[in-house]
């Protein structure tokens, strides 16, 4: 539950601040592998959806920070809920990462055009992930690594 202090996509848990990050994917093997790797970081409170419809149900609910999205999923796709979560005031400040094994441009600026602000190609490694985490939450500490 967020402290009278907290951001967006923060919560307390234990007396520390958590950030939000939800996971969706309709395969329970790339949920499992990123709950398993960013779970176990107590910095991270790590939610999943196995489809679409129920991304938008838990951002609208839950508000993440970062929601790393497949593409191609039941009920709704991608695109879709990248048109639905940027279109309400609500929810337009989440930062989209798109999963997807489609690496075609087109597919890319489509998905740019609704709001993803980044990309991670599948099959992906699990520190990739976890940096690309770290890049979308502190975008200007990762930009001072790069340069040093």
């Amino acid at each position: 539950r967020p402290g009278p202090h907290a951001r967006i996509g923060e919560t307390t848990r234990g007396g520390r601040m958590t950030r939000k990050v939800l996971i969706a994917d309709d395969e329970e093997r790339i949920r499992s592998l990123v709950v398993a790797t960013l779970g176990s970081d107590e910095r991270y409170e790590v939610l999943t959806a196995a489809d679409g419809a129920d991304a938008v149900s838990i951002c609208q609910a839950e508000r993440p920070e970062v929601l790393f999205l497949d593409l191609l999923m039941p009920k709704m796709d991608g695109y879709a809920v990248c048109r639905e979560l940027k279109g309400s005031p609500a929810t337009r400040d989440i930062k989209i990462v798109m999963l997807t094994a489609m690496v075609q441009e087109s597919d890319r600026r489509t998905a740019m055009k609704l709001g993803v602000d980044d990309f991670v190609t599948k099959p992906f490694s699990p520190l990739a992930l976890a940096a690309k985490l770290e890049e979308m939450l502190d975008p200007g500490r990762m930009s001072v690594a790069r340069a040093a």
